[in-house]
């Protein structure tokens, strides 16, 4: 439970990024060039763009700790941020060049992301980094940093504090950072690749409505993933694109099997799945940071990516809390 009143403390440990985008006819094979529309820069970043959904569609009280360059991305980062009411008093500037993402869009909406790290790879965490992280009622981190910072947000929380972790990119985790999630939020790619079975033929992609079609994921093999990897973690939530989700926690005594429970999709119009699954992982862990069960937090983050990807942008897709409490209500 919250110990900060209704909005809760969310601390958002991880990546900024520029994101360079363009249109495509189609995603291009090897070797092959395409033809793509006007380039569009804009805000992204896993990291941020959960910060901004945590503050702007979670309504948390939320702090972005990550790295930028001297550079205009970093100007660009830290006034989208701002604009959103998230504190950026721990954002290092840091002597490389902010991240960049380079980001093609299909006509359906799926996007393939290439990130060239830059200033991420340079997130360290101090004292009073530390410290905000120890007052916080949820902490949220990703891949796109290097895995110490992940490791000492972990190790600085409160007891009783959730660690969530959007374990993308997909990497190998060691069993320390095993050891320190309390929610895994992946989708059905990194699913199979930490569940060690090998990536599904299809599916992953967004939360709520977003990534590939309603009804072209194997639910069953999500379960299955989801509990196998309930043996490293207490909670997992595998987001299914236009399927909604799946939450899978322990049971609770010592014969009782794990629970599970699926969050179905919010109806959308799709127009762009990039940064809806960073909303929908900002919109849970506020969720949690104010006190909600994981289910309920879910088909809150459900509702906010299923009206993220109605727009265009990562950060700029961000919908408001009131659209979002209004959206999940519906069901």
């Amino acid at each position: 439970m919250s110990t900060s009143g209704e909005r809760g403390r969310v601390v958002v440990v991880g990546s900024a990024n520029v994101d360079l985008v363009v249109d495509v006819p189609r995603h291009p094979g090897a070797g092959e060039t395409v033809l793509g529309g006007d380039l569009r820069r804009s805000p992204g970043g896993k990291g941020a763009n959960q910060a901004v959904a945590a503050a702007r569609a979670g309504g948390a009280d939320t702090t972005f700790v990550g790295a930028v360059g001297r550079d205009d991305g970093a100007d660009l980062l830290l006034a989208s941020l701002d604009a959103a009411g998230v504190r950026t008093d721990l954002v290092a500037r840091v002597d490389a060049a902010t991240g960049t993402a380079l980001i093609t869009v299909s006509p359906d909406g799926e996007n393939t992301i290439v990130v060239a790290p830059g200033a991420n790879a340079h997130v360290r965490l101090d004292a009073e980094d530390l410290a905000r992280v120890a007052a916080a009622d949820a902490v949220l981190a990703q891949l796109e940093v290097p895995l110490d910072v992940v490791r000492d947000a972990a190790r600085a929380r409160r007891p009783g504090v959730p660690m969530v972790l959007n374990a993308a990119p997909s990497r190998d985790l060691p069993d320390d950072v095993w050891d320190a999630v309390d929610v895994l939020v992946v989708n059905e790619h990194e699913a199979a690749d930490l569940a060690g079975t090998g990536r599904p033929g299809d599916g992953g992609g967004a939360p709520g409505g977003a990534g590939g079609a309603r009804g072209s994921h194997d639910a069953g093999r999500a379960e299955a993933l989801a509990v196998s990897l309930l043996a490293r973690v207490p909670a997992v939530v595998v987001t299914l694109g236009g399927d909604g989700c799946l939450v899978a926690r322990r049971g609770q005594g010592a014969l009782a099997g794990p629970e599970v429970v699926v969050v179905p999709a919010f109806p959308a119009d799709v127009v762009d799945t990039t940064g809806a699954g960073d909303t929908f992982c900002g919109v849970l862990a506020a969720g949690l940071a104010r006190g909600a069960d994981l289910p309920t937090a879910a088909r809150l983050a459900a509702a906010a990516g299923a009206l993220a990807v109605t727009r265009r942008g990562a950060q700029d897709a961000v919908p408001d809390e009131h659209d979002v409490v209004a959206l999940a209500a519906r069901r």
